[in-house]
């Protein structure tokens, strides 16, 4: 499955929260579904804490290789460490699959 399409289905159609700190907060609130995050994110200590995280809430985290495709497909005109679904919208099925 490609998290990149998954991402652009889930802002079109849903919500998506954009950013490491909002990719946080909605984890801590657990409104989040899904989290992604970028491995090519320098330092890492940037997104380090939100598998650990995801893990103790029980929501599904993924990673991608890249910032600037996941910026893209987050609909952002720049690269982007992290986000996180909110409402799947279309994407619902995909999204429970992973669980």
């Amino acid at each position: 499955m490609d998290l990149y399409s998954l991402v652009e289905k889930a802002r079109k159609t849903g919500k998506i929260e954009k950013g490491t700190n909002e990719v946080t907060k909605s984890i801590e609130r657990e409104t989040a579904k899904l989290v992604i995050y970028a491995k090519d994110v320098n330092p890492k200590e940037i997104v380090q804490h939100l598998a650990p995280l995801c893990k103790e809430k029980n929501i599904p985290c993924m990673e991608v290789d890249s910032r600037q495709k996941l910026g893209i497909a987050a609909g952002l005109p720049v690269s982007t460490s992290s986000i996180a679904v909110i409402d799947a919208g279309d994407a619902g099925k995909e999204i429970n699959s992973l669980k």
